[in-house]
Formats: C-alpha cells, sequence, structure tokens
C-alpha cells in the first residue's frame, strides 16, 4: 500500500515508457471475442489507467471515466433509478446537478426531496417505501457545508439504500467517502483532478458490482473520452497531492484573513473552528479542508466593484485550477435557479466562492484586501 503521493505519480506501467502512450486509433485488434477494445466501451488502454489510479486514491474497487461531470452523475444515477422511485438529495448540492434533478426527473416520474444540510443528521426520518438513494455533497458547492458521511452510510444500510458522494471539492487527497461506508463516489474531474482549466471530465468509483450496474447503462447513454484527453488527464492526476497541499494550506490562510476583514460579513470554511461542522470535518477530512472558501459582502451591492478591482485572481466559472478564481454563485453556478431556490440554500447576491490557486498565498491576500477597500 503507497501513500496518496506516490499513487498519484504511479499506476499500471505496463509499457516500457514511464508515461502511459497515448492510443489514437478507435479500432483495435480483437483481444477475444468477449473482449472488443473501443473508446465506447471504456476499456481503452488510456482509460483503463486513469480507473486505476482514481481506485486507488479513493481506496474504490472499481469505476469508469467519462466527458464531463454531469455525464458521470447522471450516469450513476440513472442507472440505479427507475419510475416510481425517490431519492433524497441534500440541498445545497451543485446547481448542474440541481438543474439535472429538477428536469429531467420528472420525465421519468422518478420522485425526489432536497434536505437542508442542518436536517440531514435526521434524513431517516425522511426515507420513505419507495426511496432508493440518498445523494450528498460534501464539503457542499457554495457554502462548503459537511455532512457526517459515516452517519449517512450507516443509515442507508440500514434502509437499504444506495449513497452518492460528489466528492469534487474534498478530492481524494483530503476525503475518501467509500471507506466512510458510501457506495459510489463521483467527480467533476474538470475541477482539481484536471486542475489546469484545460480538461472536462468525470469519474464513478464504486465497487466492482455497482459498476457492472452502472458500465451497461453507460454504453446506451455515451460519454467517453478519447486518448489524447485520458493522457492529459493522467499526466495531470501526477500532480494532485502537491496541488491540492499548496491550495488546502492557502485557502486556510485566506480565510483566516477574510474572516476579520470589516467588509466582510461572513466566511464559508470547514478549516475554521467558527465552522458549525468543524469537528465532522476535521474527522473525516484527514487529508485537509480543501482549497474552497466562500464569503458574503457586508454590502452586496460592491459585488461587481470588488470583481472589477481584482488583479490576480480572475472572475471565472470553474475551479480547482492551478489559478485562483472567484465567482458571484447567484449569477453562475446556481444562476440557472430562481431566486427563491437560492435563498433557500442560503445563496444571497453578495456571496462570492473562491477558487485558490498555487499563487503565492501573500500575493492573493493583498489582492483580495486592496480589491476589499
Amino acid at each position: 500500500m503507497y501513500s496518496k503521493e506516490t499513487n498519484c505519480v504511479h499506476n499500471r506501467q505496463q509499457h516500457q515508457g514511464v508515461n502511459t502512450p497515448v492510443y489514437t486509433s478507435t479500432a483495435n485488434r480483437y483481444r477475444g471475442y468477449d473482449e472488443i477494445l473501443y473508446p465506447r466501451n471504456y476499456n481503452t488502454e488510456n482509460q483503463l489507467a486513469i480507473v486505476d489510479k482514481l481506485c486507488k486514491l479513493e481506496q474504490g474497487e472499481a469505476g469508469m471515466i467519462f466527458s464531463s461531470g454531469t455525464a458521470a452523475i447522471a450516469t450513476a444515477l440513472f442507472s440505479f433509478l427507475k419510475a416510481g422511485d425517490h431519492v433524497l438529495f441534500s440541498q445545497d448540492i451543485y446547481g448542474g446537478t440541481m438543474k439535472l434533478v429538477v428536469e429531467e426527473f420528472p420525465k421519468y416520474n422518478i420522485a425526489f426531496d432536497f434536505v437542508p444540510h442542518a436536517a440531514m443528521g435526521n434524513i431517516e426520518q425522511m426515507v420513505k417505501e419507495n426511496t432508493k438513494l440518498i445523494y450528498t455533497e460534501t464539503p457542499s458547492n457554495p457554502l462548503l457545508a459537511i455532512v457526517d458521511l459515516e452517519a449517512i452510510g450507516a443509515i442507508a444500510r440500514r434502509k437499504g439504500l444506495l449513497t452518492v458522494v460528489d466528492n469534487t471539492f474534498a478530492t481524494p487527497i483530503n476525503q475518501n467517502p467509500i471507506p466512510l461506508g458510501i457506495d459510489m463516489v463521483v467527480h467533476s474531474g474538470t475541477k482539481y483532478l484536471g486542475g489546469h482549466h484545460d480538461l472536462c471530465f468525470g469519474a464513478v468509483i464504486t465497487s466492482h458490482k455497482l459498476k457492472d450496474v452502472i458500465y451497461q447503462s453507460a454504453l446506451n447513454y455515451g460519454g467517453s473520452l478519447n486518448g489524447l484527453d485520458c493522457y492529459l488527464i493522467e499526466r495531470s492526476l501526477k500532480t494532485l497531492a502537491l496541488r491540492v497541499e499548496k491550495q488546502n494550506a492557502s485557502a486556510m490562510k485566506l480565510a483566516e484573513v477574510l474572516q476579520v476583514h470589516e467588509q466582510v460579513q461572513k466566511v464559508y470554511y470547514p478549516g475554521l473552528r467558527q465552522h458549525p461542522n468543524h469537528a465532522v470535518a476535521a474527522r473525516q477530512m484527514k487529508g485537509g479542508f480543501g482549497g474552497m472558501l466562500s464569503f458574503e459582502l457586508k454590502n452586496p451591492m460592491q459585488t461587481e466593484q470588488f470583481l472589477d478591482k481584482l488583479e490576480l485572481i480572475v472572475p471565472a466559472l470553474s475551479l480547482g485550477g492551478v489559478d485562483s478564481t472567484i465567482c458571484q454563485p447567484a449569477t453562475s453556478s446556481h444562476a440557472s435557479l430562481t431566486e427563491q431556490e437560492r435563498l433557500e440554500q442560503g445563496i444571497t447576491n453578495g456571496m462570492l466562492r473562491l477558487s485558490v490557486g498555487i499563487e503565492h498565498v501573500d500575493d492573493l491576500a493583498r489582492d483580495l484586501t486592496a480589491a476589499l477597500e
């Protein structure tokens, strides 16, 4: 058993080269009539090299990679759901996932409820006879709310339910839901796993048994990756531990800087002792508290002015890369929701979500404080 730092670098190297060769061919010689190599079959050398590495990092048995995080999430969900089923979602989830649920589930007569994060500890009381699955995200996007994964896993096992956790914000470097009793982990690999704002992909890590079910649906849905993208993903994963360690440390320092600034109303970061679930985060996020934080300005009317004054930190939608980015969730990641839906989640117009990159933390702190003046 190697460390995560080592597993980021090394994998199933079956070739003479240190790096996995790029296989651009869509046609491959038969290995046998029971195993046809084909990109849409999710079984090329480049695809499997990434899956092998992610399974080691997440401590899962099997997995699949997809062309986007949404493709991974949608395939994982629809592989196990049918008309008449019911799903419980934590309320504070990525806006794209919420949009998928609200717009697509009714078409298939799949019922759902959104559970406030504060009520996740009592989620057992919300389970119905037709409930099939619990889906949560921790830390959540954009409020950095924390869910006790061991507790959720225990409830699900008692009730015979499947569990899915979006581990995008935490990354497998900081948190591993599967050993805590979770069935499936999903990632928007576009974020930290890719880490350079130049790749779009997603992943599902789970058991052999559940992966076989997902695989059969994935064959019908499509959403596979080509060899060149896979090569770039594998290269990015080699530095994942280094990047995340740096981002963890910088985010902690910036959260402390913002917390005492007179123009900031509130800071959301699980590493702060004032965070309502800091103890839970410390227990399950053993690698660190992540590179994401959110904060609210005391004067929401100054949001655009603040963003315009930033020089280093880039106002942009995505997150998890080496470049620090910032966005206003109400007008970006959660713009597809109504104002009422956003307010129900606690997302105000004055909230800003900061993805901390690998720049020197003092430069980032100066950029933030200067823009707040």
